[in-house]
């Protein structure tokens, strides 16, 4: 009998399938091989509940190369600020890349509590940029307010290795108890403790644990990279198809220069625009 459901968990060719509150370990048809076609967690598909294969795989609203994930709503990008180290050029790569999926990006910092005062008013002014170009900006030590947030939303959490996504789920839902692990402090990064990707539901939404990465290859359209940083879009150069790198009449660099743009942002699309 066919039944439709969600692929809630993908390990190496088994996918299991959500239906009803039930699930069913399926296989992918060999159809979907020979079409180059991949299921991943968050599609929506149609499946024989007999033979356990995946007979279909409904139409993606949206889905993500790096984690492999589909139909999502939010991308929360854990952040930590010390071990590892804070990288803004991690962060604006990874915000770039979630907006190219036509996700929704939410910072979200953890380990604030490893910061000293002074550290923390300096970030404090760093984030405040974030938000006033309208990204939000949560941290891991108000779950109330981060699950407010993520109400009745399918979400994703990407960040580096050891930033504490596992962490933050356990925080979320004291039941899953999700394996962690301290990070190497001769490499100044985590440990992997996620292998694969699966998506939990907690309270009144969905949200997928990731494996890490402790680095990015931006894959996105170059033409479409400056539609990746909201403070450039409503910004009226000289030249319509300005790239804002070394045009003249550029008014993005002259905000740069003005103040009014973070350098560190411009400086990071000029370095993404070079790598791509």
């Amino acid at each position: 009998m066919n039944k439709t459901g969600r692929i809630v968990r993908q390990i190496s060719n088994l996918y299991t399938v959500l239906s009803e509150n039930k699930t069913y370990d399926c296989r992918a048809r060999g159809k979907f091989r020979k079409d180059e076609i991949t299921p991943l967690v968050g599609d929506f598909v149609t499946f024989d509940d007999e033979t356990l294969y995946i007979l279909n795989i409904d139409e993606r609203k949206n889905e993500m190369n790096r984690p492999s994930i589909a139909n999502v709503d939010i991308a929360l990008i854990i952040t930590s600020v010390k071990k590892p180290d804070l990288s803004l050029t991690l962060l604006d790569k990874q915000i770039s890349q979630v907006i190219s999926s036509k996700l929704e990006p939410i910072i979200c910092l953890t380990k604030m509590d490893l910061l000293s005062s002074k550290e923390k008013k300096e970030l404090k002014l760093i984030f405040n940029y974030y938000k006033s170009i309208g990204i939000k900006v949560v941290d891991n030590m108000h779950i109330w307010k981060l699950k407010r947030l993520l109400k009745h939303k399918v979400v994703v959490l990407t960040g580096q290795t050891g930033a504490g996504k596992s962490t933050l789920i356990n925080k979320l839902d004291k039941t899953l108890n999700l394996d962690t692990n301290e990070i190497s402090k001769a490499l100044n990064r985590g440990v992997h403790t996620t292998r694969h990707t699966e998506l939990f539901k907690i309270s009144t939404f969905f949200i997928a644990d990731t494996p890490g990465f402790s680095a990015l290859d931006l894959k996105v359209d170059k033409n479409m990279l400056k539609m990746h940083f909201p403070e450039f879009r409503d910004v009226k150069c000289k030249f319509e198809d300005c790239n804002h790198i070394k045009e003249k009449g550029c008014e993005v660099r002259n905000r740069v220069e003005a103040g009014k743009i973070l350098k560190s942002r411009y400086d990071n699309y000029v370095r993404f625009w070079s790598e791509l």
